[in-house]
């Protein structure tokens, strides 16, 4: 597809749209001990800030998704924007838990528009082998995100407080607001957007298609993985290894470490090999690297450490191959597909990052089984659904 303008965005202002919902997420996750010391909740009933945050998000993804198509990209990416201002203004005027709770739904659904628009764009934008190097070259650039989240959310927690974390994200909704203003350029081309879509057909569509099933089902096991362990990993580090939250911050850089590594190994590997080739890889490194987190919960931090790189790295591997792949043959309802595509994941993912809070019982095996239990479900629905292409 070629946009309106033939003009593609920069991959700074690309890099700039799909990070900031991963940095709301990943700056949240140092605070969740604080928040529940503070408010005298459960840590399972403050891990439920991250799979509410899924949900509403998936119904954010289906909005702006469909909206996108019909106004256009610009316009529906900035009533995202000023969402999720909002939403970030009420979080931190909120006097209790329960508002918590309100403002974290409007805060993920006006960031949903980051995510399902900004892989739209780059769905038209970019194509083929051009599309997956792309994809993998904003993986990479993003891999900064999951370190200075858990960085910058354990220093302003440690020093000013967790509300100052919902201070920071306002300002970089301000700042992100003037920016795609001035430098987002407008891709949607209304003339190979059907007019009058019908949801329902679209639908049947993509639920005809085993390949969108299977690639549904592997990125929502990759984000279902990544977002449990937002959830699990600051009381696994700061309450099973007594880390601090400062320190815990610094082992974002394991997290970013793999998806760097992981983004440079996919956008080298997809010249030399099939998809299918390098999911069927990725799902085994990353089953390597579960295996070895079972022992490193036995109290041995650096072999925790190592596994957690071995498992993120097989992932990072996979999605850029699966999200570049996954809606290929859908370019005339990409939009309202990637909305419908996206709210079924991540309805999945919501799901996934709940189940982590059910079987939180204080132990440090509950991350390692619960990623490996789904990385072998990965990778029985790969083998079911027989993606080759």
């Amino acid at each position: 597809m070629i946009n309106v303008l033939k003009k593609q965005p920069s991959i700074l202002i690309i890099i700039a749209l799909i990070g900031f919902p991963q940095i709301s997420e990943s700056i949240f996750t140092p605070i969740l001990p604080a928040m529940s010391a503070g408010m005298q909740i459960s840590a399972q009933t403050t891990q439920l800030t991250m799979s509410t945050y899924f949900f509403m998000f998936a119904f954010g993804v289906l909005f702006f998704g469909w909206f996108s198509d019909k106004v256009g990209r610009k316009p529906a990416i900035l009533l995202g924007l000023i969402i999720y201002l909002l939403g970030n203004l009420g979080l931190l005027y909120s006097p209790n838990f329960e508002w918590i709770l309100i403002f974290r739904v409007v805060q993920a659904f006006g960031a949903a528009a980051g995510s399902v628009i900004t892989q739209t764009i780059m769905r038209e934008s970019f194509h083929g082998i051009e599309g997956e190097k792309v994809f993998a070259k904003v993986g990479a650039a993003l891999a900064l995100s999951p370190a200075l989240g858990p960085i910058i959310g354990g220093f302003l927690q440690s020093i000013y407080g967790y509300r100052s974390v919902f201070s920071a994200l306002i300002v970089m909704a301000v700042m992100l607001v003037f920016y795609i203003s001035l430098r987002l350029p407008e891709t949607r081309n209304p003339q190979l957007i059907e007019k009058d879509l019908n949801w329902f057909n679209v639908i049947k569509q993509l639920a005809k298609s085993p390949k969108v099933w299977g690639y549904a089902l592997l990125i929502s096991g990759v984000n279902g993985i990544l977002f449990s362990y937002y959830a699990e990993a600051p009381f696994v580090f700061m309450e099973g290894f007594k880390l601090s939250a400062v320190q815990y911050g610094w082992t974002g850089l394991i997290i970013a470490v793999a998806s760097l590594s992981g983004a440079i190994l996919a956008n080298h590997l997809v010249t030399h090999y099939t998809p299918y080739q390098l999911i069927k890889t990725s799902l085994l490194v990353s089953l390597i690297g579960a295996g070895l987190m079972l022992y490193g919960a036995q109290q041995h931090l650096v072999i925790m450490l190592i596994a957690i790189l071995i498992v993120f790295i097989g992932l990072n591997i996979l999605l850029p191959i699966v999200l570049s792949q996954a809606l290929v043959g859908f370019e005339n309802i990409i939009g309202t597909a990637s909305g419908l595509f996206s709210f079924a994941y991540y309805i999945l993912i919501s799901i996934l990052t709940y189940l982590i809070t059910v079987i939180h019982n204080g132990s440090l095996f509950a991350l390692p089984v619960y990623i490996l239990v789904m990385l072998i479900g990965m990778s029985l629905s790969l083998t079911l659904l027989n993606i080759r292409k």
